[in-house]
């Protein structure tokens, strides 16, 4: 016979047994097999940590916990830990015993209930479907095992959450889609209101960085604006918690200094072991620093702390931050509607996640109903991450011109990169015209229909096809590749949508577009 009942100290060596036989002795979550931390789970007011035991063979078959207190990330929202059935009871509905045991004791604690389940197998998805966990988030490569896996993120609510939650959020149209899928598997209407005209914070570079020691914290307490009144970022933790408790969470700031004082700080924890990082406060005198702060902290994690995996929860009513995170690489993950409690009201929020390593999806199982918005979220990941090729040669482009490096990102991520050998017809004379080639290396001849008559050539750095983005007609002329050329290859659709979206970048690039056939125009006709 199995029973769902509350850990006891006795129980300490059996559950650390249940962690390795699950996981193996390489996991990345180490408080798992310390018995001193089990221990303290056990008696930790902040933990509920549940055990099924086998009255017969007298022997703990499988765990699972609760996080109840969440700290500054938000008031009544607990995270549904690690669900271990041993290898030798699976098949029993051990897990599902877990999950009903689980919701049974938080029902009266929690508003918010929040999962990541596994997608190397659908064992935990489908536990916490069956027992109304909604999809609202697919987290890329954020958990290290053997190798680096993805999570499912799903949640339910309790008592008055919805009744809390500020309507009409400001999201950027990179959201809209995630966040009105999310709200419809969690039973709202989509009442989120598109910003599409908000920029981002600008780039200031005049500030001097270092870390935080005592000597600055007295400083930083003293800067409320956008730590209080204004939150654009969540958390597990604050700067008022103390520097000791900061410390013992591996949590720490960088500092923007300029002419000797502090101007702002970025609030983050780092997980050396698991290599992921995540931002839990941005504190300024003025906005200055923001987007220096930002950027430096991602310059750290990839240079200095051999981090791959970049988590941060902001506000959805803040679109300049979101506008920022995304033009810094940053993609939406998640939309968890009513997730933190602010002041009287609960307020949604978007987890965006910037990976230092290439995302790999081999190897996940899912639920049915996590695919929409799995497949959504992959797409940022995997179909607009920058090629190395293509970053590196983007300065060299012309097209581009005038367009910052955020802006950059945005624009190269959506281009392929594309081979073309010598005497290979790159499109025809009447051909229909639905990309642009960027040069990056080789030149290309410009010929008639027939290819006798060589008209003109273009070279390294210079656009290929931009004639018909502008007149929507076919190609008014062949390309044929002189020598060996690589090109970035970048879809008419892709910068139609970028331009509506953007039109800071739109009117740039149509100007740079317009410069560039005025030159060749007048290259051929002096030919």
């Amino acid at each position: 016979m199995i029973i769902i009942r509350e850990a006891i100290e006795s129980d300490v060596p059996q559950i650390r047994e249940v962690f390795l036989a699950v996981y193996g002795k390489d996991y990345s979550h180490p408080q798992y097999y310390d018995p001193k931390l089990l221990k303290k789970m056990v008696f930790a007011d902040d933990t509920l940590l549940l055990v099924a035991k086998d009255t017969d063979k007298k022997k703990i078959m499988g765990t699972a916990s609760v996080l109840l207190e969440m700290g500054a990330h938000a008031d009544l929202v607990g995270e549904f830990g690690r669900l271990a059935v041993h290898p030798d009871a699976r098949g029993m509905g051990i897990g599902k015993l877990l999950m009903e045991g689980r919701l049974e004791r938080v029902r009266d604690r929690l508003q918010l209930a929040i999962a990541d389940c596994r997608v190397v197998h659908p064992l935990a998805q489908k536990i916490a479907a069956s027992h109304g966990f909604a999809t609202v988030g697919f987290l890329p490569m954020k958990l290290l095992l053997a190798r680096r896996e993805s999570l499912l993120l799903m949640v339910q609510y309790f008592g008055d959450a919805f009744k809390l939650r500020r309507n009409n959020p400001r999201i950027i149209p990179e959201v809209y889609h995630l966040a009105a899928l999310a709200m419809q598997n969690c039973g709202l209407e989509c009442d989120a209101v598109v910003d599409d005209e908000t920029s981002a914070y600008p780039y200031d570079s005049n500030f001097e960085l270092d870390e935080l020691t005592t000597k600055g914290y007295t400083t930083l307490l003293h800067f409320q604006r956008g730590r209080v009144r204004k939150r654009e970022i969540f958390g597990p933790i604050r700067l008022h918690y103390g520097l000791f408790k900061l410390r013992v969470q591996q949590s720490n700031y960088l500092l923007a200094y300029t002419n000797g004082q502090i101007a702002g700080a970025i609030g983050f924890t780092l997980d050396r072991v698991e290599k992921t990082a995540r931002i839990f406060e941005l504190i300024g005198l003025t906005n200055r620093p923001v987007r220096f702060l930002l950027t430096e902290f991602e310059r750290h994690c990839r240079e200095q702390w051999n981090i791959e995996y970049l988590e941060v929860d902001i506000s959805a009513y803040a679109p300049q931050m979101q506008r920022t995170l995304l033009e810094l690489g940053y993609f939406p993950a998640a939309y968890i509607p009513a997730m933190v409690f602010h002041r009287v009201e609960r307020l949604d929020g978007i987890r965006m996640v910037r990976l230092l390593v290439p995302a790999d999806t081999t190897g996940m199982e899912l639920i049915p109903e996590a695919h929409p918005i799995t497949d959504m979220i992959l797409q940022f990941f995997v179909e607009r991450q920058v090629n190395p090729q293509i970053a590196e040669a983007i300065p060299k482009i012309a097209l581009f011109k005038g367009l910052n490096n955020g802006q950059i990102k945005l624009l190269a991520s959506r281009c392929t990169l594309q081979t073309y050998t010598p005497q290979e017809q790159i499109f025809t004379q009447g051909g229909l015209g639905e990309e642009i080639y960027l040069l990056l290396t080789g030149k290309v001849k410009i010929c008639n229909n027939d290819s006798s008559t060589c008209i003109g050539s273009v070279g390294e750095g210079e656009c290929l096809g931009e004639m018909s983005l502008l007149t929507q007609a076919p190609h008014s002329a062949t390309a044929i590749a002189q020598t060996q050329v690589e090109a970035a290859v970048l879809k008419h659709r892709d910068i139609n949508e970028l331009a509506r979206l953007r039109p800071d970048i739109g009117v740039i690039i149509y100007c740079n577009l317009a410069q560039g056939l005025g030159q060749k125009l007048n290259r051929s006709t002096k030919h």
